[in-house]
């Protein structure tokens, strides 16, 4: 598949030349027309809107969506990246019609650009975090399982039951056996089934579960937590806390010491000290350089 990847970014970033920042409050459509847009409050919005398709992530669903992380990348209004859907599906997953209708080649592609899309949200440098109300299955649970966060309601689902169609959810299966249990994720990947919002609470594929109906309170607590902490800071945190999952015990110690004494020599780092000293709220700098300053 890495034979793809290249053609694939290339393709992704010859489309951002042509879009612009959005602006505060405004709501654009993702250039093929289904996502939503719009920063309000620190928070950029990512809507899912195909519902007629169960939201499923279509090579045009998943350029879309990649192109909505990272058109802002920086742009220091946008604190936090929030992915929702319309209609009672979070996601379905990949287009099976999509893919049966491809040979070896452009399924490959397909799976290529699907990586691409997950690692766009591991690699973006604010928090992102999934709003799940509904069924989020197969790539579609892969999508929340890659999130930094995952906020849902009561009667969301969760499962991944491609073997049931004889496709088994091997890239699914990949950070959701990140998030949760080896033998949960087994459950889920051999038998298909689904899981409740409380089970998944419980196994840490999601961060929290709401009452149906409370979701965007959530969402807007957690987002507003965020919005009031420094860019740089988070943005050098996130980076870090991937790094040192994939570590040995030493090793992440030894680069988590190197990391934070970068942080302190950043510019909010030492705003950060100096407020808690001074008994004040800090005034962050956002200059966007922390992240590439340390590791």
């Amino acid at each position: 598949m890495a034979l793809f990847l290249g053609p694939v970014v290339r393709k992704i970033n010859t489309a951002l030349t042509s879009i612009r920042y959005i602006s505060t409050g405004s709501t654009c459509f993702g250039a093929r027309g289904l996502t939503k847009t719009n920063i309000r409050n620190g928070m950029k919005s990512v809507v899912l809107s195909d519902p007629k398709t169960r939201n499923c992530l279509s090579v045009s669903m998943m350029e879309d969506i990649i192109e909505d992380i990272l058109v802002d990348q920086n742009n220091f209004e946008v604190r936090c990246i929030v992915i929702s859907a319309e209609g009672p599906v979070f996601s379905s997953g990949h287009n099976l019609k999509e893919l049966a209708g491809r040979g070896k080649e452009g399924c490959a592609e397909i799976f290529a650009i699907c990586s691409t899309l997950m690692n766009a949200i591991a690699d973006a440098p604010v928090p992102i975090v999934a709003a799940v109300d509904g069924v989020a299955a197969a790539a579609g649970c892969q999508l929340v399982a890659a999130c930094d966060l995952a906020v849902c309601t009561q009667r969301s689902t969760f499962s991944t039951p491609g073997a049931s169609w004889g496709l088994f959810c091997s890239t699914p299966g990949i950070p959701l056996a990140r998030a949760v249990p080896r033998k949960v994720a087994a459950h889920m990947l051999f038998t298909g089934l689904p899981i409740s919002a409380e089970v998944a609470l419980r196994a840490g594929l999601v961060s929290s579960v709401v009452d149906d109906g409370k979701l965007d309170e959530e969402v807007a607590k957690v987002v507003e937590s965020i919005s009031k902490k420094s860019r740089d800071v988070l943005a050098l945190g996130k980076k870090f806390f991937y790094q040192q999952i994939e570590m040995d015990l030493c090793s992440a110690y030894r680069l988590g010491e190197s990391v934070m004494v970068g942080n302190i020599g950043l510019p909010d780092g030492q705003e950060g000290l100096k407020s808690f000293a001074e008994k004040r709220q800090p005034q962050w700098k956002e200059s966007g350089g922390g992240p590439t300053s340390t590791a």
